[in-house]
């Protein structure tokens, strides 16, 4: 049977679809690789962060910092999925499967890759970075792998209290910020990775619901809440990481990335009537379909691109030069196009692996699905921390109050998806 074209799937779409979603989902993946391939700061010596050289520019990462969107939609398709597939083991492997195995193909290719330029001894200078940062975006796989795997029991919860469940997961990440700060108590601040995120994700269950009526007082709470925090408290202006810096909103997430996610989705509920007519014209679907179809490809592999275009700019002689210079700027508009197609040519080579299976596989273990995501998570998470360098040696890096090695996390991340991708039972 041959793949089904991005047209054939936009015309079969079901009318009460909620194309604004898909919208969303396409539109904050792109703001996200854009955002990376702009921060990026290359230069002969190394790779660093525009941000850091300009740092009036942070003000930006408040409309531009919008993976809160991503999870927000990915909690309103959960929630629609678990329900049409009540089954634990088997929602879990319908919604893992496509996800993992681009992301298994991505791992085995950057290890692969590691290993032959670390027995070459070319594992050095911009190639070194680039061991470590390409790894870098894999957090946001681990975090998603986590919703996933709780949005059964966070939905049932959300069944019984509604705006209560969203309410006891915020004060739980307001309590880790005051024992963070307030009391110093060590690690507390790691639990933040899932309060503030799970919270985030729990206001897409009430978007499947029709329960954010009131869009417009979400936002202004949600903005001068975050507004109040950076101005009274600890928290820094950027509501992405920055090098070197003492406290991040990110890395682990803070009560201010909280506030800033509520107000991004009540502005992004704010938009919903010009949005859903935009999403509506044939055009506009199509390529929205089509997006879909290769977005956590071309999410896994932006930054290979990006690296890769330093790699042969620097390879041919060029000089690059200094960041936010007006050399540098006039250049961005090319760095961008030849960023764009690379991620292009790598997307029609590994495209295929996030096809979704032709005949999904039902039924299974429950827990053995759950130790699989898990294994994962842990997996991915830990990768994301060492990145691909030292594999021989077993380079390691601390996640939260863990020593992992790459190796290890390699390791957990294949055995994961094996649990998650080996068939179940067939069902009569």
């Amino acid at each position: 049977m041959g793949r089904i074209s991005a047209r054939e799937l936009a015309e079969g779409t079901p009318a009460g679809r909620d194309r604004y979603v898909d919208l969303l989902r396409v539109v904050s993946l792109g703001v996200v690789v854009c955002g990376h391939w702009l921060m990026a700061a290359v230069t002969d010596d190394g790779v660093g962060n525009l941000l850091a050289v300009v740092p009036e520019l942070q003000v930006l990462t408040w409309a531009l910092q919008v993976m809160p969107v991503f999870f927000f939609v990915g909690g309103f398709a959960h929630a629609l999925a678990h329900r049409s597939r009540p089954d634990y083991a088997d929602f879990l492997r319908a919604r893992l499967r496509r996800l993992l195995r681009p992301t298994m193909v991505f791992v085995g290719v950057w290890g692969a890759a590691a290993l032959v330029l670390q027995l070459a001894g070319a594992d050095t200078g911009l190639t070194g970075v680039a061991l470590r940062l390409v790894a870098q975006p894999l957090w946001f796989i681990g975090i998603y792998l986590a919703m996933v795997a709780f949005t059964p029991p966070l939905l049932r919860l959300h069944g019984r209290w509604g705006w209560g469940a969203f309410a006891g997961l915020a004060a739980a990440a307001v309590a880790v910020d005051v024992l963070r700060f307030a009391a110093g108590v060590p690690f507390v601040e790691f639990l933040n990775f899932a309060f503030v995120w799970l919270a985030v994700h729990q206001l897409g269950f009430l978007r499947a619901d029709g329960m954010i009526r009131r869009p417009a007082v979400l936002a202004g709470a949600g903005l001068a809440g975050a507004a109040a925090l950076v101005a009274l408290g600890p928290y820094p202006l950027s509501m992405v990481g920055m090098p070197g810096e003492e406290v991040s909103n990110m890395a682990p997430p803070t009560l201010a990335l909280l506030c800033h996610g509520l107000w991004l989705i009540g502005a992004v509920e704010l938009l919903r009537g010009p949005g859903v007519r935009f999403a509506a014209r044939a055009r506009v679907w199509r390529a929205v379909v089509a997006a879909n179809g290769i977005a956590m490809t071309a999410f896994l592999w932006h930054l290979t691109a990006m690296l890769g275009v330093y790699g042969a700019l620097l390879g041919l002689g060029a000089r690059l030069p200094e960041p936010a210079t007006g050399a540098w700027w006039a250049q961005l508009p090319v760095r961008f196009l030849a960023a764009v197609l690379l991620t292009a040519l790598l997307v029609a080579v590994f495209r295929r692996f996030e096809a979704p299976s032709a005949v999904p596989r039902t039924g299974g273990s429950g827990p053995l699905a759950a130790v699989g995501a898990t294994l994962a998570l842990l997996g991915v998470l830990g990768l994301s921390t060492t990145g691909f360098g030292g594999l021989l040696e077993g380079h390691a890096a601390t996640l939260v109050a863990v020593e992992v090695t790459a190796p290890a996390a390699v390791a957990m991340a294949l055995a994961g998806w094996f649990l998650v991708d080996r068939p179940g039972r067939s069902r009569p």
